[in-house]
């Protein structure tokens, strides 16, 4: 998906432009999905790709919304992350390319033991049809 950060900057609002094209970080604890329960699909607020399923979330305490695994296979890019003197491995929407937050190895270990550490910003929401 190719759009220029022009064509980013009329679709997103800043804060999402800053989390999704500049590679920053919302406030822990301050995102719209952090505490939210209901059953349904995370999608990239850039694109509208799958990503997350309500299935794979869980608390893990650290302020940011979190799962255990992603929604389907090449939903998600991992890449190499060396900014501010971490090594972390960053993920990106595997369509647009937007920085969704990053994996750490301290997840549910009876599952994946993966946390995908994700910016609400970066998330859209598609509640689950009952």
């Amino acid at each position: 998906m190719e759009q220029t950060n022009e064509d980013w900057k009329k679709t997103l609002t800043p804060e999402q432009y800053h989390v999704l094209r500049e590679k920053g970080t919302e406030a822990p604890f301050s995102g719209k999905y952090v505490n939210l329960q209901e059953s349904g699909t995370y999608t990239c607020s850039a694109c509208g790709a799958e990503l997350f399923s309500s299935d794979t979330k869980y608390d893990a305490g650290c302020g940011w919304p979190s799962f255990y695994d992603i929604a389907q296979t090449g939903a998600v890019r991992l890449q190499e992350d060396t900014s501010g003197g971490m090594k972390r491995i960053e993920v990106v929407c595997a369509k647009c390319s937007g920085h969704l937050g990053h994996l750490f190895d301290d997840g549910p270990k009876e599952k994946t033991g993966k946390r995908y550490c994700i910016n609400s910003l970066a998330l859209g929401f598609q509640k689950k049809n009952t």
